[in-house]
């Protein structure tokens, strides 16, 4: 049970990792003319255009960082658990405690810690199609 629970943290976790920062919009007169949904529609095609150009839009995601922390976790966990297992004489009950504890430690601290790296080539070139196309961007988020 505790183990479900660990895996769908994890898929939630990564979901809302791969959502990264997009392009903030200074509400200027054309993006008023255009509305949101366009807009919308304007940042999908410049980000699909910088990718197709090879610009990638992370260098380190947030995904990964999340990874690595929940196996590192785990993997201490395991060991712990495996050592105090064998002191208690289980020592594989011990290890897998400890892998489900130590990992589920490990995937929250790589969540709130870990953060990705913007590839200026990729936001420089979304910017620069935004601005072609009228609008002015002011940041990402």
């Amino acid at each position: 049970m505790r183990i479900r629970g660990t895996i769908v943290a994890m898929s939630v976790g990564a979901l809302v990792a791969c959502a990264g920062p997009k392009p903030v919009l200074y509400p200027n007169a054309h993006l008023q003319s255009v509305g949101s949904e366009t807009a919308e529609a304007d940042i999908k095609d410049c980000r699909q255009m910088a990718e197709s150009a090879g610009a990638e839009q992370a260098t380190g995601g947030k995904a990964g960082g999340v990874a690595k922390s929940t196996a590192m976790g785990a993997g201490i966990g395991a060991a712990s658990g495996a050592v105090g297992g064998a002191i208690t004489g289980s020592p594989g009950l011990g290890a897998a405690i400890g892998a489900a504890s130590g990992a589920t430690w490990g995937f929250l601290v790589g969540l709130f810690t870990s953060k990705s790296k913007d590839n200026p080539a990729y936001t420089n070139f979304v910017n620069r199609c935004l601005q072609e196309k009228g609008y002015e961007v002011t940041g990402w988020n």
